[in-house]
């Protein structure tokens, strides 16, 4: 569990967050939604200890970020995960090398329990037969897999994704929620998803956090967005007429 206890940052005179408090729950799809300057990115890099907030505490399992020692600091970010917009792989490596990066950077495991934790992970993510090749070899769906399971080599207890299915196709956005949520519930992780993607959010929505201005403006999850009387959440959410005639339907039936 991350516990966000009213935190705020600014950039010069700018206020980008303006004490937001939540908690983004173990086992569950977190989403963090909103239009573009609402704070999202803010939030999530605050959340990784890229940005550091002026005021409040993010709490991980009961430890304070900003309480710790670098060493523990250090130690933290070894339990935590994190899938890129662009997948972020690197282009000279073999899917397996990608894969096995963060073994070899943070552990110190033999090339042979790389490689087999490697070949579980892959399995996990239902690529079989990609491990020679690179990057530009392979689609954008598989390359995204890719990043999911270089995310969760190291067994993380933390899970961030910014933008997962950016650039991907409805149906291989589909399958890439899908895989997130069950590697979430499977493995107990935290997960915390940055998403402009609608169907994302009624798909796997567990618990989805919108902002607003910096604030917390609603937070439910993907049955209570059907039934809010919020018109920032609507407005946002049901932009679009397939939406609209979604809610229209759900909230008849």
């Amino acid at each position: 569990m991350i516990e966000v206890k009213n935190i705020e940052k600014s950039f010069g005179e700018n206020k980008i967050l303006k004490g937001i408090s939540t908690i983004f729950e173990t086992g569950k799809t977190n989403l963090i939604i909103g239009q573009s300057g609402s704070g999202k990115t803010v939030l999530l890099k605050s959340l990784l200890g890229i940005h550091t907030p002026e005021a409040g505490q993010i709490c991980f399992d009961g430890r304070v970020y900003s309480d710790l020692e670098d060493d523990e600091k250090r130690e933290l970010r070894t339990e935590i995960g994190m899938v890129f917009q662009g997948s972020a792989l690197f282009d000279s490596m073999t899917v397996a090398e990608n894969v096995g990066f963060p073994l070899k950077m943070f552990t110190k495991d033999d090339k042979a329990k790389i490689a087999e934790r490697v070949e579980f992970v892959l399995k996990r993510v239902n690529l079989i037969d990609a491990h020679k090749k690179l990057p530009s070899e392979i689609s954008g769906g598989m390359q995204k897999r890719v990043a999911i399971a270089r995310a969760i080599v190291n067994r993380p207890k933390y899970l961030f994704c910014d933008e997962p299915n950016s650039g991907l196709d409805p149906n291989t956005s589909i399958l890439i929620d899908n895989l997130i949520k069950e590697i979430t519930e499977e493995y107990e992780i935290t997960t915390v998803i940055n998403t402009h993607d609608m169907n994302s959010v009624m798909e796997i929505g567990d618990n989805i956090l919108f902002l607003k201005d910096g604030l917390k403006e609603w937070q439910g999850n993907k049955e209570e967005i059907f039934y809010t009387d919020n018109e920032a959440v609507t407005a946002f959410v049901y932009s679009s007429n397939l939406f609209k005639k979604v809610r229209e339907a759900h909230l008849k039936g």
